[in-house]
């Protein structure tokens, strides 16, 4: 006679230890793909074509003034890498901003993306853009501060440094995420946005605003904050201004054309350093960067997602 409790008890253990040794080998499979999740191994970005060096640029001439190339807002192959200590793109003059009389503030627009590898600490401000205007309100530290990300890592701000006068936004932005800043100045209104992923947040500047002037040639500066020399830490790719307020829905469509976008207003558009595996100037108005201790890298799509 068959045992049947005996046969019971041998497939019951057969079946454990199928499911023991089948059971580790997928729990190490599933920590695997979790590993390689958090790296962005399978992030989208890593399989999408990727725009060459200067595939996209715009064309001046008397006939026309257009964009030219591979400009459908494919991933760029390469972004700017900067050290945090002494990484800087310097542009001695960007040739093409508005001349403004005293009392009034030139129309500007200046985007660009990023990422940061930390938080700041304490009330250190990390500066993405500095663009150097000129003021009548002191002798020191004349100069236009924006898309400055603050001490606090959910804010960004705009200061306008010598009157110190600022303006923020606050936005989910964490250490290791692409983020999309933009700064408009209305040169009529005296309206200022600073805004982060395409969300622009606006408000009244005060008065002591009216006493920086922009002048027609004035330095750019961009991974630094100019004359406290602080220095961004993380990635900047694709950096646009133009001598123009844009729109809230333009900066809106800027964002929705996710890090590989082109500039939107062409006409208005005085730089654009993509930064692309160099920091030359694509707006064809030829204000090329200089770059100091900058490196490119094609391992950049960690923390990014396509808009």
């Amino acid at each position: 006679m068959i045992n049947m409790h005996k046969t019971g008890s041998i497939k019951s253990q057969s079946a454990m230890e199928y499911l023991m040794t089948y059971g580790w080998a997928i729990l190490i499979i599933a920590i695997v793909l979790v590993a390689l999740f958090s790296l962005g191994i399978f992030n989208s970005a890593n399989f999408a074509p990727r725009a060459q060096p200067g595939s996209c640029e715009v064309l001046r001439n008397s006939a026309q003034t257009s964009l030219v190339g591979q400009c459908n807002g494919m991933l760029p192959e390469y972004v700017a890498q900067f050290n945090g200590a002494s990484s800087a793109v310097a542009i001695a003059n960007v040739v093409g901003m508005p001349q403004v009389s005293p009392g009034s503030l030139g129309k500007i627009t200046i985007t660009a993306w990023a990422l940061s590898f930390n938080s700041p600490v304490g009330v250190t401000q990390l500066n993405v853009v500095h663009y150097g205007g000129v003021a009548t309100c002191g002798t020191s530290d004349n100069d236009l501060e924006v898309m400055l990300r603050g001490s606090n890592p959910n804010e960004a701000y705009t200061v306008i440094q010598c009157s110190n006068e600022r303006m923020g936004g606050t936005a989910t932005i964490a250490a290791g995420q692409w983020v999309f800043y933009a700064t408009t100045f209305d040169g009529s209104n005296n309206i200022g946005d600073i805004g982060m992923n395409g969300q622009l947040y606006t408000g009244t500047i005060a008065s002591g605003i009216a006493n920086v002037i922009l002048q027609a040639s004035a330095p750019l500066a961009i991974g630094q904050s100019g004359p406290f020399d602080q220095y961004w830490n993380g990635y900047i790719s694709n950096v646009q201004i133009y001598n123009a307020s844009l729109s809230n829905s333009s900066i809106q469509a800027l964002y929705k054309e996710g890090i590989g976008g082109a500039p939107i207003n062409v006409n208005n558009l005085m730089g654009w350093w993509p930064l692309n595996g160099n920091a030359n100037d694509y707006s064809g108005n030829d204000n090329n960067g200089v770059p100091t201790n900058v490196t490119y890298t094609s391992a950049w799509t960690s923390g990014y997602s396509a808009p």
